[in-house]
């Protein structure tokens, strides 16, 4: 391992002893800094009242201190960073605003062509918008008495820096912005911001990046999906977004089948993300929440609005949804009984539309908290639409805990992963597994 990347693995190994953040807590106002669980969230995260009308046009940007940063002889490792406000669409429409980080590598591209840029889909952080990774890299560890979140994103971000690629993070509809509550796996508003996150780093002065510079996304669960409906959308949302390849890890295509999982599971408080993002994205539901959602119900939405994963999995590990509906009926049944839960839902389901580009899609056989099966079955879909697949089953025992058979796949498949992207992006073929994946678990 060359000397710079392995300095850059340690210091990210190390995020867990810097970065800690104790904001102060205090009345927020429209110009004033909003506070989320104790943490103050820079002005820099209101949007104004008026956006620009493109789509990925930059609203502002700021220098991003990297928490995590080494001298070199170019520069600072693995390179400097800036926060980023674009414009971006959600699903309804609407214009929104979106917040997010380019990150310029200090190391030299070495592959093929100029330098490329990834865009990186966060995966799960929560809601609360201190929970952003944009804010992640500038706090690798945030623990205050009231919220704990952790920037694990930031070692793949690192590890693609150290390979020379510029990257662009983008924290979501909601996430982080202080606008809005975040559309937790919203597909098309995660997709928008995605894409649309190029088009700001591209517009972005003082980079490396040249009209010539091939992108590629990265995403792992929550970021899969992103990054699975933003390869999907890609064609008709931005055709000026040409991708080399799109790396899909763990996605949640079929949210009735992940709802089911989660349920119960170490990391249940997703389900009241996801509850918060639909009712964000489809008021017309909430007579239909009403109607089912008792008031234990109710508080904990309101309580995991503004939580980090690292809350909910000390809060609300292991909760189940009988005991947060009127009758005891768990969500994943209220949705099977209300055509329009059933419609929404079924309107975020990833397959349905053949990606244009090439894709990996990587699922751990032993998952089952965004059950295998279902990713799997992604991957059989877009093969039948005739999509350029590189199916991968991360073949690994079950663990015991739900999170941490979700988890291990991510660590040990990541290098792999970038690797693969790094081939696309140096114009390399990605060839297809589509024939064999009958064969494969």
């Amino acid at each position: 391992m060359p000397t710079p990347t392995r300095l850059l693995a340690a210091a990210v190994t190390a995020a867990a002893c810097l970065g800690t953040a104790a904001a102060p807590a205090g009345a927020a106002s429209p110009t004033d800094a909003v506070v989320s669980r104790g943490v103050t969230i820079p002005t820099f995260y209101n949007p104004p009242d008026a956006l620009p009308a493109a789509d990925g046009a930059l609203v502002r940007s700021e220098p991003l201190p990297l928490a995590l940063s080494l001298p070199g002889i170019d520069g600072p490792l693995p390179g400097r960073a800036t926060r980023l406000m674009y414009k971006s669409t959600d699903s309804t429409g609407r214009p929104v605003a979106v917040t997010g980080a380019y990150l310029e590598p200090t190391a030299a591209w070495k592959g093929a062509g100029a330098r490329p840029l990834i865009a990186v889909a966060p995966g799960t952080m929560g809601q609360g918008d201190q929970c952003a990774a944009s804010l992640g890299l500038e706090h690798p560890l945030l623990v205050n008495g009231q919220t704990l979140s952790v920037g694990y994103e930031d070692l793949a971000i690192y590890r693609m820096l150290a390979r020379g690629i510029a990257v662009v993070v983008t924290d979501y509809a909601g996430l982080g912005a202080t606008d809005r509550l975040h559309t937790y796996v919203n597909r098309v508003d995660e997709a928008h911001a995605v894409l649309d996150a190029v088009r700001a780093a591209r517009s972005l002065d003082g980079t490396s990046l040249t009209a010539a510079s091939r992108v590629a996304l990265f995403g792992y669960s929550q970021g899969g999906g992103a990054t699975a409906a933003a390869a999907e959308l890609q064609p008709s949302y931005a055709p000026d977004v040409p991708l080399a390849g799109t790396y899909a890890g763990a996605p949640p295509a079929d949210l009735a089948a992940v709802t089911r999982a989660i349920d119960g599971s170490d990391l249940a408080g997703a389900l009241g993300w996801s509850v918060n993002g639909f009712l964000q994205s489809d008021p017309a539901l909430e007579p239909i929440a009403d109607a089912h959602l008792n008031a234990a119900g109710r508080a904990a939405l309101k309580d995991l609005s503004t939580m980090c994963v690292g809350d909910a999995l000390l809060a609300y590990n292991s909760a189940r949804s009988t005991s947060w509906t009127k009758n005891g009926r768990s969500l994943n049944d209220v949705i099977a009984s209300e055509p329009a839960l059933k419609a929404f839902l079924e309107d975020q389901r990833i397959g349905t539309i053949a990606p244009a580009s090439p894709v990996r899609l990587a699922t751990g056989t032993a998952d089952d908290l965004v059950p295998h099966a279902q990713a799997r079955a992604l991957a059989v879909a877009w093969c039948a639409k005739g999509a350029d697949v590189t199916y991968k089953p991360v073949i690994l025992p079950s663990l015991g805990r739900a999170l941490i058979n979700h988890f291990m796949p991510l660590l040990t498949d990541q290098g792999d992963a970038i690797s693969w992207l790094a081939d696309r992006l140096s114009g390399k073929p990605a060839g297809s597994t589509c024939a064999t994946l009958p064969l494969r678990p």
